[in-house]
């Protein structure tokens, strides 16, 4: 996504080393692991989204609120983190959602261990329950600061890796499983942001799916603004409103006589519960 820590032209040559396929899951029952009683009623958003980088301000979500997009992804936070965020503040997310926008918070935690190049957080076997768990407390914070209340979901971006690589995944979904249950801890519901023929496909295909995400957002470029037609897992994974698909990357669009480059995304999931 536009707003990922990897720079684009790196990860155009990590997908293209990787391969291409999707992603899929379990849906609501595995975004908690208390009574449904005990959460808030999840918020949810069919339509269009875009993500980029750095939240654009407030003047051009104004611009940009034409009917096109609807929802709109932020990086609130964690050390793999891409883009400093200047106009990402409570005040800001209270401006934006009176606006009408919603908002799908996203987290750049640790990177698997045989993934290539340099982060300035990455997992390991022996790391990954207790960064996981760490993370999962700073996201909680994150978001909570920036406004975005409990019953609101986290999305856990994973950069592609070899998830051949048996004990580099494994150690990635011990990560993912300790960062779903700590914000399962605090009320917030669990998501997973991943490329389909990688990081989202080990969600999909792992066998067991105990503390894994309920919510799955894929990226596979087809250009389709759906979560369904392209959907390779099963109509029964990831149902009742827990998927995003992102469909498009690097669209140059201009609104309201502001023009951004975003990455397009079909969405069917939860966001943040705000205001």
């Amino acid at each position: 996504m536009a707003g990922h820590r990897q720079s684009k032209k790196r990860r155009y040559i990590t997908w293209g080393a990787v391969g291409a396929a999707v992603v899929a899951g379990a849906g609501i029952a595995a975004q908690t692991s208390m009574a449904a009683t005990a959460w808030p009623a999840q918020k949810t958003f069919t339509g269009r989204a875009f993500d980029t980088c750095t939240a654009p301000s407030l003047s051009a979500m104004k611009a940009w609120h034409t009917g096109f997009y609807g929802a709109a992804a932020v990086y609130v936070g964690g050390k793999n983190r891409g883009c400093a965020q200047p106009n990402l503040t409570a005040s800001w997310v209270k401006s934006v959602s009176s606006l009408g926008w919603k908002l799908i918070p996203i987290y750049v935690g640790a990177q698997p261990p045989c993934q290539s190049g340099s982060n300035p957080e990455k997992l390991t076997a022996s790391t990954a329950a207790s960064l996981g768990a760490k993370d999962a407390a700073d996201a909680v914070a994150k978001a909570s600061a920036l406004g975005m209340k409990a019953g609101s979901p986290v999305y856990l971006d994973m950069e592609a890796y070899d998830v051949g690589n048996k004990a580099c995944n494994d150690a990635v979904l011990t990560y993912v499983r300790a960062f779903d249950k700590g914000l399962r801890v605090k009320t917030y519901r669990s998501g997973y942001y991943g490329f389909s023929s990688s990081s989202a496909k080990a969600i999909a295909t792992a066998k067991d799916k105990t503390d894994l995400p309920g919510n799955l957002w894929y990226a596979l470029w087809d250009k389709q603004n759906a979560t369904t037609a392209d959907w390779p897992w099963g109509a029964s994974q990831f149902t009742n409103h827990s998927r995003g698909h992102q469909y498009m990357v690097n669209s140059k669009e201009t609104y309201g006589g502001v023009t951004l480059t975003v990455d397009r995304d079909a969405w069917d999931a939860p966001v943040a519960i705000t205001g």
